[in-house]
């Protein structure tokens, strides 16, 4: 029996796909430590992803004790993403079992898209360095737009780019940013609770919950099935 997939899904990146959080803690060390701060514990660090570079870093000062003005993270932001380029992919690894779903949606036919608040030049190296950047119709960055997530226009331009309605398509996200966005773009959301989210994924109102990779398809139908019936 045929599953009843949407026609697109769009992932997040940071916390959803990829586990960028080792490599993200050592690029705000290093500036942390340049700056004469005490470097952050990792674990810190994942509560603090998925808003961009400026916010991580301006949360990472902060629980340093340094409250950053708008130039001051002018001046750090270059030096901080420039680091973080050239060690991108040194330490993160795909989440369990992303690869095998990703397979296994392109092979429905399902189209499938990255929309995240990492800067383009970041994510798609990225996704290159993981070996998954071929799976993607759309790949959209933080920079390719005026406008972000939790910006639903970030979402929606997404999906404009592979030619599919928000009706037809689902959202994969770990954090508020992401629900926020599906929820204007009129999207289902799908939370994976092994992401970097302060505030618990249960709590973000999202559609479904999965714990693991070989969850998705399944949770994917159940909306979908949802969607058809109503």
């Amino acid at each position: 029996m045929t599953l009843p997939l949407p026609r697109a899904v769009v992932f997040d990146l940071d916390g959803t796909l990829v586990d960028t959080a080792p490599d993200l803690t050592s690029a705000l060390n290093w500036v942390l430590e340049s700056e004469g701060r005490e470097p952050l514990p990792e674990m810190d660090v994942r509560h603090m992803v998925g808003r961009g570079g400026r916010h991580l870093l301006m949360r990472g000062l902060a629980v340093s004790g340094v409250t950053a003005s708008e130039a001051e993270l002018d001046l750090l932001l270059p030096r901080f993403l420039a680091y973080y380029g050239d060690h991108v992919a040194e330490r993160s690894t795909l989440f369990p079992g992303v690869e095998a779903a990703l397979l296994a949606l392109a092979g429905h036919g399902v189209r499938l898209a990255v929309c995240t608040n990492k800067p383009i030049g970041l994510t798609e190296p990225l996704l290159a360095a993981m070996g998954i950047d071929r799976h993607f119709q759309a790949i959209l960055g933080g920079d390719s737009f005026t406008f972000r997530k939790p910006d639903p226009r970030h979402l929606l331009e997404t999906l404009n780019r592979l030619e599919v309605a928000a009706a037809e398509a689902i959202m994969v996200g770990d954090s508020d940013s992401d629900v926020k966005a599906a929820r204007g773009a009129g999207v289902p959301v799908i939370g994976v609770s092994f992401g970097y989210t302060e505030t618990p994924i249960h709590e973000l109102g999202v559609d479904k919950i999965i714990d693991h990779y070989d969850e998705l398809l399944p949770a994917l139908a159940g909306l979908r099935q949802v969607d058809i019936r109503s």
